[in-house]
């Protein structure tokens, strides 16, 4: 007895389907018609990439059309003789006029060399690997490599996304980025919508200290909008704007926070001297760094006493009183208005709002400098706070300071409480500063996306003695040093003889 049996279907296999392009589905003679059209699109294409190259690669394959032609055409010997003859004008270039050969020639071949054999040969293994490109349906988007420009320390990279994606998926990979292709770091910055320019460093031009330059003569050069007191990454001069903000400078001790201050007096000598700017300090410290050239200061205070909080309360009546004066007159101070510029300095703010243990000192106190912070901006009166502890505990306003500071910190999460929230994944990695380059910040303004890093000038006991001098006119007295006495001989008093 057979018994009944059923044909059962196997189970679909689970491949997609091949899709054909749209034009192999057409008709013979609409091909044949479309021939010359699509013949005019593929030659235009052709041309495309060609130009692509030519524009991104023109002194490699100048280059490379010289040397086929030298060695092709007059022979290897000629070739040789025409190499070495090149490479001594570029040698001697680069000896007698560095910065013009770097400019107008190695930057350019470091630049071709550098795309070509870093970026472009392994730009789709990163990008795949990373996550950054996507499929769909078989189909591969990929974001498209732009303009790159090798400045020697760092490489610019434009990026152009693919629809869908967020600066903030390239921050979260920026670290792989750079390990991808040989970086120390890699930083993130909006161009505009879709494009991305990524900073790959490699070097440090900031490793070295900047000596501050000579004080300048004429007042009218002191710009409170444009206080030169450093040098930025890319060697242009940091400008920090006094008028009109407020600045908190946070780093831990021997960040290089004294040579901050004394970079910002500095530069305002010839309007201090003029009258036109008058600084108010507050060391609580002894005056152990604002006491080393106090004639710098209108007026200053080495505690956080009772004349400490006494001078922020006559600053906070100032303010109000300046407001008062300007009103239906005046928005904001400019010098036409006869009232110099005032400019409060604490060092350790923390210690005048916080750390004091007398509670009404301390609440008035805060009271004084939230109400400076908060309303001295137009009338012309600028804090200049320095502090080793950003937490809210300490300074609950770190918000009415609208030009912030970094220098070298403890921990990633003081980043995001001085910088703000998510300028740190940005590559502001204040954290990471060495300990070996005092004077390297992260500045940070309102209403500006991306951080500046740079390094304030080295201030030393010669140059604050130049500038005392250059406030008093008299002529600076170096600190004496002390003699060193060798200790006597030690007699055996039982022998009477020298041990």
């Amino acid at each position: 007895m057979v018994r009944d049996s059923r044909w059962v279907d196997p189970a679909p296999l689970e491949v997609s389907r091949p899709r054909l392009p749209w034009w192999t589905m057409l008709p013979g003679w609409v091909k044949l018609v479309l021939s010359p059209v699509a013949a005019v699109v593929l030659l235009g294409w052709v041309g495309y990439q060609l130009g692509r190259v030519m524009y991104r690669y023109p002194l490699m394959l100048c280059l490379l059309a010289a040397g086929w032609w030298s060695y092709s055409g007059l022979g290897p010997w000629w070739f040789g003789t025409l190499l070495a003859g090149l490479l001594a004008v570029v040698w001697v270039w680069w000896w007698r006029h560095p910065s013009s050969c770097e400019r107008f020639a190695l930057r350019w071949a470091r630049t071709e060399t550098r795309r070509f054999f870093v970026y472009a040969y392994d730009w789709r293994t990163v990008m795949r690997l990373s996550d950054l490109a996507k499929d769909k349906r078989g189909r591969e988007y990929r974001p498209k490599l732009g303009r790159v420009r090798a400045e020697g320390w760092r490489d610019l990279v434009r990026v152009q996304m693919v629809k869908g994606q967020a600066p903030e998926q390239w921050e979260l990979h920026a670290s792989g980025l750079a390990h991808s292709f040989n970086a120390q770091s890699c930083r993130v910055r909006v161009v505009k919508p879709r494009r991305l320019e990524l900073d790959f460093i490699h070097s440090d031009p900031l490793s070295c200290s900047i000596p501050v330059p000579a004080l300048a003569e004429d007042a009218a050069g002191v710009d409170l909008r444009r206080v030169v007191i450093g040098r930025t990454e890319t060697g242009k001069p940091l400008r920090l704007r006094l008028l009109g903000t407020h600045v908190l400078t946070v780093g831990v001790s021997g960040a290089g926070k004294g040579s901050l201050l004394w970079a910002v007096a500095c530069a305002l000598a010839p309007a201090i001297k003029a009258g036109q700017v008058k600084v108010f300090g507050i060391d609580p410290k002894g005056g152990m760094e604002l006491g080393q050239a106090p004639e710098v200061f209108e007026q200053v205070v080495y505690d956080n006493g009772s004349r400490a909080v006494t001078l922020l309360e006559w600053l906070a009546q100032e303010v109000k009183r300046r407001a008062e004066s300007y009103r239906g007159r005046r928005r904001a101070w400019t010098p036409e208005s006869g009232d110099p510029f005032l400019l409060l300095v604490v060092d350790e703010l923390a210690d005048v709002i916080a750390y004091q243990t007398d509670r009404n000192l301390r609440d008035r106190a805060t009271r004084a400098v939230q109400a400076i912070t908060s309303q001295g901006r137009a009338p012309g009166v600028c804090v200049l706070g320095l502090l080793q502890d950003p937490r809210k505990e300490i300074i609950a306003f770190r918000h009415l300071f609208s030009t912030r500071i970094a220098m070298r910190l403890d921990e990633p999460a003081q980043v995001d409480m001085v910088l703000g929230d998510g300028v740190r994944q940005r590559g502001a990695a204040a954290h990471e500063i060495s300990e070996h380059t005092p004077g390297v910040a992260w500045v940070k303004e309102d209403g500006k996306r991306e951080p500046v890093r740079a390094r304030v000038f080295h201030v030393t006991d010669d140059h604050l003695g130049q500038l005392v001098a250059y406030l008093t006119g008299r002529v600076a007295i170096p600190p004496v040093s002390a003699e060193v006495v060798a200790f006597p001989d030690r007699v055996d008093e039982r022998s009477g003889g020298a041990a």
